[in-house]
């Protein structure tokens, strides 16, 4: 998995690029990066699929904030990422969101 993060000199947000790999897609048909700055809302973080098995999408986020995401694969298994800056205990302490600061 990656993140890959650019700035933009005019404006606050920042195009930050989310790339999951074959091997952590696990043969999923469809993944999703959902988070504070989408709303949890899979349909606004859908990844499209590349012929190499990896999933990959870039979002313009608005900077000076930290955000808590994961990634949701075919609807069911949630996972984090490992690249990610910080990792957050969720409201319900049951897992783990992982945290990107902007």
């Amino acid at each position: 998995m990656s993140i890959k993060k650019q700035v933009l000199k005019s404006k606050p947000i920042c195009k930050v690029s989310f790339k999951v790999e074959k091997s952590d897609a696990q043969g999923a048909a469809k993944i999703s990066v959902v988070g504070d700055f989408n709303n949890w809302d899979e349909a606004a973080g859908e990844m499209k699929a590349l012929k190499d098995g990896s999933f990959s999408t870039t979002l313009e986020i608005e900077t000076g904030s930290d955000y808590r995401f994961r990634y949701v694969a075919d609807g069911q298994r949630w996972f984090n990422d490992p690249e990610s800056d910080n990792f957050e205990v969720t409201e319900y302490g049951d897992s783990e969101n992982s945290v990107i600061s902007l």
